[in-house]
């Protein structure tokens, strides 16, 4: 069963290091942080972390974080910051010698787990990218398979004894708003933002139907890195609406990002109506 879900950017800015010197995302990080922090709270047994990558990978099993293709050497993955608490540790990496490297938005969400200090069980699923669809509105059976593979997830939970499963679900809106944007900027950025946005933040029937039907070919023009990772979510949420909330939402440095919890609840009774 699903128990909980956190919503985390997928920027490797929110690693300490990754921006050499300079202090950025600061508070971005904090709030990412939280949300782990609730994620963990709620007690999963098995928490996966599902992210954009390269092409479709499932890793159960060993995993070790590197945000070297992103051109940041493993070396500076200590996460060395405070402890949370005086008297706690610093979280320490473990090495996982010889374990395949995650790529790089799923070792930012393997990072935030190993600061919040997790050592059960991770499995790692990365989304590839599908091929945007040749006009924008044409529609494929992408979404529909994520779905089904997020349903898969809790499924196979429960069959296997009722583990109780938790989703680190990496991903950020619009990489396209404004000059200092990393991709040309889009004038459809940021009505598309603030309306899937609202949706996130809402997680009643109806938002939950129009985050499903969001346009994979529209997505993949406007750079929206959660798509594919927010439909394997919505998948494993099912028929349940979700208490959604949304601890940050902000675009620095032209990228739109979001940090929100969603913990299901069963539909209210006239709530589809």
């Amino acid at each position: 069963m699903l128990v909980a879900a956190s919503l985390v950017p997928a920027t490797a800015l929110l690693v300490p290091g990754a921006a050499g010197r300079a202090e950025v995302l600061v508070d971005l990080r904090a709030r990412a942080l939280d949300a782990v922090a609730a994620l963990l709270s709620a007690g999963p047994e098995q928490v996966v972390v599902v992210a954009p990558g390269p092409a479709d990978r499932d890793v159960d099993g060993p995993v070790r974080a590197s945000l070297a293709s992103a051109g940041v050497p493993d070396d500076r993955l200590s996460w060395s910051f405070a402890p949370p608490h005086p008297a706690a540790h610093p979280t320490s990496l473990p090495a996982q010698v010889g374990a395949p490297a995650a790529g790089v938005a799923a070792s930012v969400g393997l990072l935030l787990l190993a600061r919040s200090g997790w050592t059960g069980p991770v499995r790692v699923l990365e989304v590839g990218p599908s091929g945007t669809a040749p006009v924008a509105g044409a529609t494929t059976g992408r979404g529909a398979d994520l779905r089904r593979l997020g349903s898969c997830l809790v499924d196979i939970g429960a069959v296997a004894g009722g583990s109780r499963i938790g989703l680190l679900v990496v991903g950020s809106l619009s990489a396209r708003h404004g000059p200092d944007a990393p991709l040309a900027d889009d004038e459809r950025a940021p009505a598309y933002d603030a309306a899937v946005l609202a949706d996130l933040a809402d997680g009643g029937p109806a938002a939950l139907e129009r985050l499903r039907g969001l346009d994979e070919g529209v997505a993949g023009e406007l750079a929206v890195s959660g798509w594919g990772p927010w439909q394997v979510l919505l998948g494993a949420v099912g028929d349940d609406a979700v208490e959604a909330v949304v601890l940050a939402a902000s675009a620095p440095f032209g990228a739109q990002h979001v940090v929100a919890t969603w913990h299901p609840r069963p539909v209210r009774a006239g709530e589809r109506s």
